[in-house]
């Protein structure tokens, strides 16, 4: 039998435990509560341009730079009723939006193929070929956007939104999604493509029914990444674009002035506000496909 004094001497290790486990616990909530904290205190600088861009979106123009006040003074709805009135804003919303949907689709469906091939399939100049490929990264838009209006303009596309639709896909954006396509193909196991090429399956088979549905983590980063450099084009909008009712977004910022070419900052901040929704939805919902895509990359590169 047990005596008291044992049973005693049984339970303060328990307690013992209980206690250091319990003060372990503290210690680590407490660390949490500081990184948050200076995590919190390193965003402010980042945050607080975007919060008064949105905040000055309900200002009226005469009180957007009296203050740096986090609030208005009264919440005013009027500009978003006027950015409208000033220029076709949602037919420029509507024409960001197919444009990049459309150049998105095109970029997914050839970078995949090319990325396939270049991963599994053998050829002469095939690792040629791809160098020239991911030469196009290094490449900047401001070198070949000369050569490219002129291609454009003999072929009849100025004042089209064709070039938006193409140029990235053949270019630095098409170059990105077809290296990220290739990477991942080549970490599949051969053995998967082996017994259904045995079987009499074809290469577009193959891929088609094994390799794209094995890849959905990584199109889907590339969906991502693709949408949203459509959404942010300026350059190409800027060169190709003349007639006021296919501008995009980004041209259509740039056209909240008054007659002296101030801008109208009211509208401006408005427009940028509206436009910068779609980016935050896709980015909140997608931000774990984006980062894994990029360390996906990183790691295979």
């Amino acid at each position: 039998m047990h005596t008291n004094g044992q049973y005693r001497q049984q339970a303060l290790p328990s307690f013992s435990s209980r206690a250091s486990g319990a003060k372990h616990n503290g210690a680590r909530i407490f660390s949490r509560i500081v990184l948050y904290g200076v995590l919190a205190l390193l965003a402010l600088p980042f945050l607080y341009p975007f919060w008064w861009m949105v905040m000055s979106s309900f200002k009226p123009n005469a009180e957007i730079f009296e203050s740096l006040r986090l609030l208005p003074r009264r919440f005013y709805l009027g500009n978003f009723v006027d950015v409208f009135r000033f220029q076709p804003f949602a037919r420029h919303y509507f024409n960001s939006f197919y444009i990049a949907v459309t150049s998105t689709a095109l970029t997914i469906l050839l970078c995949s193929l090319s990325g396939y091939a270049f991963a599994r399939l053998r050829f002469r100049g095939s690792n040629l070929l791809f160098v020239t490929l991911l030469s196009a990264l290094m490449m900047p838009a401001e070198v070949t956007i000369i050569p490219t209006y002129f291609l454009m303009s003999s072929l009849g596309f100025i004042d089209t939104h064709i070039p938006l639709i193409f140029v990235p896909v053949f270019g630095m954006q098409g170059a990105v999604v077809t290296f990220l396509m290739r990477q991942y193909f080549i970490t599949v196991p051969l053995s998967l493509t082996e017994a259904p090429r045995i079987d009499g399956l074809g290469e577009f088979g193959i891929f088609v029914r094994i390799m794209m549905p094995l890849a959905r983590s990584v199109t889907s980063a590339a969906v991502i990444l693709t949408f949203l450099n459509n959404w942010n084009l300026f350059l190409e909008p800027l060169i190709f674009i003349h007639d006021l009712r296919l501008f995009t977004l980004p041209l259509s910022l740039n056209n909240f002035t008054d007659p002296y070419g101030l801008p109208v900052w009211n509208l401006q901040l408005t427009a940028t506000a509206l436009a910068a929704v779609p980016i935050l939805i896709v980015y909140v919902v997608f931000q774990r496909q984006i980062e894994n895509a990029m360390v996906f990359s990183a790691l295979k590169g």
